[in-house]
Order: structure tokens, then sequence, then C-alpha cells
């Protein structure tokens, strides 16, 4: 009988596997692929290891089809592209998703001890065990990585065949296999053997493989992969030093996310077919000009009148002269959220067209005089409020608390015009302190000496975590900054208790700078712990004259006390103070600055001097 002839895997025109043939993984929420599992991010799937794949055109790893575009025209300015776009969709409808390549390409089997590449091990097709003993295979647990983002697979032949001084061989490969075993004498690096079978190294332990040079004592050195880019990508000359990684540590890669909330003019959606031509437009002075440029693109059809396309270029002009093309980043950034700031304080009331209208931000009803003795004052109910939160690029080795712009990976190797994002709607309250109080408060000697501890701490922490001395950025801790941070962790944790929110559903938003002194606190999720509006009602005086005064109240004990409130450092390198997981500290999506430059004294004081605090005299009441 004549055998069926085999299977051939579909092809596209250009050779090219078509997208609905290649094998499912596993899923994960739209979210997650943006803020945990990103380009160039390792993921794990049942018992296998993957690298989430890169944004260049030839990859097709976003499926256009099932990546809807988003548009926030002031957050698309200040990272230099058209729009964004959200993550494939997941479920049985989707056809494509993510696309992810296999690393790392070691592998071991639990029951031949063999160590090798994945394809030498000659799995059947689709599936991930040894050839020859049919376990299945394990990737290696460790990987290495520089601070310039590169990712690589371990040395094991470098390490099994170092010399007695440590340095590694120069020679060739000797011919023999790796072999990898566990001693199951303990837990620890000491019980993992590497060994070859050429029998001119002897058996090794992993033990010592995570010290800070202990690649570099062996003469090797970053060459520059980017397994997420595909062989195809060139290595990039590198030479930085390599580290050893768990392969599931959060520093093998963290994302670099910059957000905006949606604000009038550009809140109401209506402007975004034109998401691609701002560029163009702003080159025209004249209306004619303008006119002109949109009947030839539109062919007379243009679904923004004219007179709104004028409005909005003249905003735009407006960011400009108020910072918007400041010198760098951080200074643009900034000038963004000053926007955000005025438009917060001045309000953009429910209206007739509200049900398009992104961004309503009302006065409350209710007497704000009450606020009055607590030195706050403008309270502000966000019914309705958009943002969109981009990655800009991944980091890896970095620390959370490192704001530095260096070192940052691209997400493909040639420039994009989008970036992947997220939307979040929900509601929010907005609050402010008395600036008349605030700076009183902010002269005293003994506050300003308080962050000042803070701020040299944090400060030495970018110098070194920085390497270029150039890159570093000022440490944004100052008396307002550390207060108001403050201010909202004790406020998000009296929420949480009473207003039934999870902490971990709420964020909060910082406006701190000489001329800022604001925070809002708003719904975190689309979920149902998000816009329902609950959290909008706690923004009216009564209520938030008693969430406050209760907040203020629960600040001024600790569990942990006296250890907490006496700490002279906390936190990571010390950057903060009075400030601990009992206390005020929150789950680290709801805060902006990862848990660090914390202080609950400056709220309420200490036992030796009750000055220090803020809000003191509400303990007294």
């Amino acid at each position: 009988m004549t055998p069926p002839p085999a299977r051939r895997r579909r092809t596209g025109a250009n050779g090219s596997v078509p997208t609905h043939s290649l094998p499912r993984r596993g899923a994960v929420r739209r979210a997650q692929a943006i803020t945990t599992y990103g380009i160039g991010s390792l993921i794990a799937v049942d018992a296998e290891s993957f690298v989430v794949s890169g944004l260049d055109e030839a990859d097709q790893s976003w499926s256009t089809d099932e990546s809807p575009r988003i548009h926030e025209r002031r957050l698309a300015r200040l990272l230099g592209v058209d729009y964004f776009r959200l993550p494939p969709a997941s479920g049985d409808s989707s056809k494509d998703g993510l696309r992810v390549r296999r690393f790392p390409l070691m592998h071991s089997c639990p029951e031949c001890d063999d160590l090798q590449r994945h394809r030498d091990f000659n799995p059947p097709a689709g599936r991930s065990v040894c050839g020859t003993c049919g376990a299945d295979l394990v990737p290696s647990r460790f990987v290495v990585a520089c601070e310039a983002g590169h990712l690589g697979e371990f040395p094991y032949w470098q390490w099994v065949h170092r010399s007695k001084d440590r340095g590694a061989s120069t020679s060739g490969q000797c011919g023999g296999k790796l072999k990898l075993r566990t001693s199951g004498r303990t837990s620890s690096l000491r019980s993992i053997l590497v060994s070859c079978t050429c029998g001119k190294a002897p058996e090794v332990s992993m033990e010592g493989s995570f010290r800070r040079n202990a690649l570099k004592d062996l003469g090797l050195k970053c060459f520059g992969p980017r397994p997420w880019l595909g062989t195809g990508a060139p290595a990039q000359e590198c030479g930085l030093p390599l580290r050893t990684l768990q392969r599931g540590s959060s520093a093998v890669w963290q994302p670099v996310l910059k957000s905006a909330l949606s604000i009038p003019p550009w809140s109401n959606g209506r402007a975004d077919p034109l998401a691609e031509h701002w560029d163009a437009l702003r080159v025209y002075d004249s209306r004619e000009h303008v006119e002109i440029y949109l009947k030839g693109v539109f062919k007379g059809n243009c679904p923004v009148p004219l007179d709104e396309v004028m409005d909005l270029l003249d905003a735009e002009r407006e960011e400009d002269s108020d910072g918007q093309a400041g010198p760098t980043f951080d200074h643009r950034y900034l000038a963004l959220r000053n926007k955000e700031y005025e438009r917060l304080r001045s309000g953009n009331d429910e209206g007739e067209d509200s049900h398009e209208e992104q961004f309503v931000c009302e006065t409350p009803l209710g007497d704000q005089s009450i606020l009055g003795p607590l030195g706050v004052t403008g309270p502000m109910l966000v019914k309705k409020l958009r943002e969109v939160r981009a990655l800009k690029a991944f980091t890896r080795l970095a620390d959370p608390d490192s704001t530095t712009e260096a070192k940052e990976m691209p997400l493909s190797s040639s420039p994009l015009r989008w970036l992947p994002a997220m939307e979040v709607r929900g509601e929010g309250v907005f609050l402010r302190l008395d600036e008349d109080r605030l700076d009183t408060w902010e002269r005293a000697t003994a506050v300003a000496a308080r962050v000042e501890r803070m701020r040299t701490a944090h400060q030495r922490v970018l110098e070194q975590r920085a390497g270029d001395p150039s890159s570093v950025v000022p440490s944004p801790a100052t008396p307002r900054m550390v207060l108001l941070h403050t201010l909202a962790h004790v406020l998000i944790n009296e929420w949480s208790l009473d207003a039934g929110y999870p902490a971990a559903s709420l964020r909060e938003r910082l406006y701190t700078a000489d001329d800022m002194a604001g925070v809002l606190v708003y719904t975190a999720t689309s979920d149902s712990a998000g816009s329902l509006g609950g959290l909008v009602a706690q923004g009216e005086p009564e209520r938030l004259d008693q969430a406050i005064r209760s907040a203020v109240h629960r600040a001024s004990w600790c569990s942990s006390d006296p250890l907490c409130v006496e700490s002279e450092a906390s936190g990571t390198s010390g950057t903060n103070l009075a400030a601990c997981h009992a206390c005020v500290m929150l789950p680290e999506t709801s805060c902006e600055q990862n848990n660090i430059l914390l202080d609950r004294a400056l709220l309420v004081g200490t036992p030796e001097d009750s000055r220090l605090g803020f809000f003191a005299g509400l303990l007294d009441q």
C-alpha cells in the first residue's frame, strides 16, 4: 500500500507561514501585554519558556486586524508617534495574538541529564520532549543580561571548562556533551551540577554564578544578542559586563510606561481621524492653507469641521509656548502634567455632548469651607476620565526606583510610528493643598532637614545605577512631593477600608512642582471595581473631611511602632523614613513611585516633634 504523501504546512505567497496556522501556546490579559509580558519579556507557558517578539514589520507580531488603534494626541506628541495600538485580542475569535519565540534555547532532560539546544533533542513537531527518552524538557533556569537591555543564553560550556584561575578556556568546542543534574542534597545552587563528557573538566556546581563579576572573571562580555527580534536581527556591539539572572526574575524585564489623561480639547475623540496628519497641518500658519491641505487629503470630505481643526492647532501651539517643546524629555513630560493640573483645577462640566466627552470634572455641591481647617482646598469630582498608558521601551537590570531615561531598549530595530498602549476609563477625586499653609510648613527647618535625608539617599541611588553621570536626573523628593505622596497612600488605604475598593483598583497621580500641589486618586481598572460612582461620592466635602481625618488618625499609629516612626531609614537604600507595609505602603500597581519617598511623620509628626506633621493639629480634635 502506498503511504499517504507527507503533510506540508501551508504558506503564503511569499513563503511565510500564515498567521492562523501558528500553534497557540497560552493566553494573557490584554493589559498584561503592556505591563507584565510586553515586548522582550520572558513568559512561561506550562513547562515551556518564550520571549515576546518585537514589533518589526517583518515579524508582523501584532496583527493590525486584532490591534485596534487608539489616540491620545498629547502623549503621542511626547513620544514621537502618530497613534497607539491595543494589544491583540484574546479568546476563541482571535486568529493571531502575540507572537513569541522559544527562549532560552538551552534545555535539559531530567531523565538522561543532557544539556543542549532544544532542536538537538529532536523533539516531535509541536512538542517539547526529549526525542530519546520522551521526558518533558526543562528550559534553562538561567539567562544572562546586560544593562543595555541585551539578553542571552547562560554560557554553560565556558562555565564548565574554566581554568583553575577562573579564566575561560580559549580553545574550541571539546567534542563532548554537556550534562546537568541535581544532587538533591539542598535547594541551593550548590546542588545544581554541570559537567562535560569530554572528561577534560571536572563537574562544577552553579554556586557563584550570580556574583556580580562571575562572568567578567571568565573574560566574557556582552555581544549584543536580541532574541526577541529573531535570528535575522544582527547582534549589536556592546561589551558591557554580563549578569546571571533567574529566568523568572523581575530584573529580566521592566517596562518603561508613560501615561497621560485625555483632556479637552482632545478628549472628545472627534479629532482622531486626523491623527496621522497633525504634523503636516502644523506647518501651515493660515486657515486657507489648512483648508487646501484637508481638501486634498480627504477629497473635500474632511470628517472634522475646519473651525475645530484651527482650535486644535491653536491649542497645540499654546502648549508649545508653555513648555511642551522643552529641552529634555522630563521637561516635556512635566509640561504635560501641568496642563492636566490646570484642567483638573478648572473642571469641565457635564453638557449636552457628554456622551462623547471622555473627561468630565465638576465642582462638588457641598460646602467646601469645612475643608479649610484641614489645609485642603479645591476638591473636584472627576466623573469621567480616560488614561492612556503607552509602553515606550523596556529595561533590564534596572531597579524599580530608578527614574533615569538611559539604557532603554526599543521595541523594534527600526523606527515605529506607533507604540503599544492600553486605556483605562474610570473616575476619580482630585484635591489640592492650601498654598499659603503649605509654603509656611515647607519652610520649617526640621521639615526640610528630614526630607533632605531621603533626597540624598535617593540621589545617591540614582547616581550609582546610572553609570553615565550626565544621564542622572535630580531626585523628585521635596517636602510637598513626599507629603502629597504619603497623603495619597493613606487616602487610598482609607477608601479601601471605608468605601469597599480593593487597594489595587485605585491609583495615584501626583502633581507636585513649585506651582502645583495636587493629587488625583482614580480607579485604575476597568472591571467591576472601576467606574461605578462610588469613588466620586467620596469627593463630596463632608465625606472627604471624614476620610482625611480618619486617614490621618489611622496614620498616627502603626503596628510596627515605635520601630517604624523612629526609623532613620527604610525602604530601598533608605529612600523612605516612617513607612512600611503595615501603615502606608500600597500594591506597586497603585503607586507612581514604586513605594519610595514616603514618610507618614510629615502627616502626623513624631513623638519628639509633632510640628513636623502638616495635619498634626487634627490629632488633638
